[in-house]
């Protein structure tokens, strides 16, 4: 029986569990004074379910991570003959082929004896795997439920039991969040100090040429200058933030000041539909229609400007961040208390002077805030850039021609056959932890500032 199979199974089970603990712990209720029993019916009927199901679920997941290596070791160990060339190599190869021959799909090649008993043995020892595994825990949960259910009684504290596992629940839940972004920092870190060892901190932190290309000498890797990959990731970002903060603030200051509701309501998810597009679909916008209308715009003006640019891909990340922009100044807008309202316009004050002079002002924490992580957005933002900015690593200041930044250069490095043992494929590590850390410092400080904002309103 598969491992799904049982899973289900073992659901299905607990939700049977769990209606006969509560009919069973009602009729126990029932037969006492009002208010003896310790914890509602509801609790017991959950520590039965627990019990049954959870270590089933447990041993089904230890069991699926620990089959494969096992009937592995066991196979390999079987046919040490049938391994021939490099031993990994070999093994990795003979592993899927046998696999292949038990699964009982085809195989190009002459199929030898020894693999033939092989993927016969191994056939044998899935299904007396599988055996096992289905005996065992169906005697793992109906050992459960058996305890479970002597211990039901009146004084029997089942909330607290329930409310331990709860809690261990939400726990493992925070620590997996925890350990997950411990763990890719970790790795990231690891391999860019593996990447330190072929190239000097100093040449790739300070340095203004990028040309990670392996070079005919030994001694020499290529040049990894960070500097113009982080102003490109820069100005893209920058020409994002000026398209993005007037347009994402006026907008916001329309709906929450302005707008009446019935267009409030029609309006604003229309926009924040912008946030759900795919990435790609703005990077092939911005190529077959953006860049094409900037070209021929300078065409007619005399200016030359390329298709893929900073300045294409700026405008396009523009547009895809608008929303948040406007939707967290407008939250922190609509926040600000009536009062202030009420008093300047009882002093005489228009609605406009009031938005400039009152409103603004008292919500300029958060609205600084929103456009942080708004930049901190547009600074990660990977596929419109591949698409729409060009690939040229050049430390130059003219929008108009092509860029490159962190995140193509991040791509470009892991595209195709990577052995991760050299410096042109580690560099990305590099980058991406220091991507990695100007976002979180531009997190940081935002969320700093919105929590402060947050004290003085809340």
């Amino acid at each position: 029986m598969s491992s799904t199979v049982l899973a289900a199974i073992l659901l299905i089970t607990m939700a049977l569990v769990y209606q006969f603990g509560l009919l069973r712990s009602k009729r126990l209720s029932s037969n006492i004074d009002r208010g003896g029993m310790h914890s509602r019916p509801v609790y017991h009927a959950t520590w039965l379910a627990i019990c049954c199901a959870v270590p089933g679920l447990l041993l089904l997941f230890l069991w699926s991570l620990l089959e494969p290596m096992i009937i592995r070791s066991i196979i390999l160990s079987a046919w040490p003959e049938a391994l021939s060339g490099p031993q990994e190599t070999a093994r990795v190869v003979f592993m899927r082929r046998i696999e292949a021959l038990s699964s009982g799909q085809g195989l190009t090649g002459d199929i030898s004896a020894a693999e033939q008993q092989a993927a016969a043995q191994l056939t044998q020892l899935k299904t007396y795997s599988a055996m096992a595994k289905t005996a065992l825990i169906a005697l793992v949960s109906a050992a459960g439920l058996f305890l479970a259910l002597k211990r039901i009684s009146t004084s029997f504290k089942a909330r607290h039991y329930v409310e331990h596992v709860v809690r261990g629940l939400l726990l493992l839940c925070s620590a997996t969040a925890i350990f997950t972004t411990i763990g890719i920092v970790l790795s990231m870190v690891s391999e860019a100090f593996h990447f330190f060892t072929f190239i000097p901190p100093t040449d790739f932190f300070f340095g203004t040429k990028w040309s990670p290309a392996f070079s005919s000498t030994d001694t020499s890797h290529g040049e990894y200058g960070l500097l113009p990959l982080l102003w490109g990731t820069f100005m893209v970002s920058i020409i994002a933030m000026l398209v993005a903060i007037p347009l994402g603030l006026m907008t916001a200051i329309y709906m929450a000041e302005y707008a009446p509701t019935w267009f409030r309501n029609t309006a604003k998810p229309i926009i924040e539909v912008l946030a759900g597009i795919p990435t790609i679909v703005y990077g092939v916008f911005a190529l077959i229609a953006i860049g094409p209308f900037f070209a021929a715009a300078g065409e007619l003006l005399g200016i030359q400007v390329r298709a893929t640019s900073a300045l294409t891909a700026g405008v396009v990340m523009g547009l895809m961040i608008i929303p948040f922009v406007s939707s967290l100044s407008d939250d922190i807008i609509t926040r600000v208390p009536q009062s202030l309202r009420d008093g300047s316009l009882g002093l005489g004050a228009t609605r406009s002077e009031t938005i400039r002079q009152v409103v603004l002002p008292a919500a300029l924490p958060g609205i600084v805030g929103a456009f942080l992580l708004a930049f901190s957005r547009a600074i990660g933002e990977t596929m419109i850039v591949v698409l729409a900015a060009g690939n040229s690593p050049q430390l130059h200041a003219n929008p108009l021609e092509a860029i490159s930044t962190v995140t193509v250069s991040i791509v470009n490095q892991l595209t195709g056959d990577t052995d991760f043992a050299g410096p042109q494929s580690l560099v990305a590590f590099a980058l991406g932890l220091t991507l990695f850390v100007i976002t979180l410092v531009l997190n940081v400080i935002a969320l700093y500032v919105v929590r402060k904002y947050r004290e003085h309103y809340d």
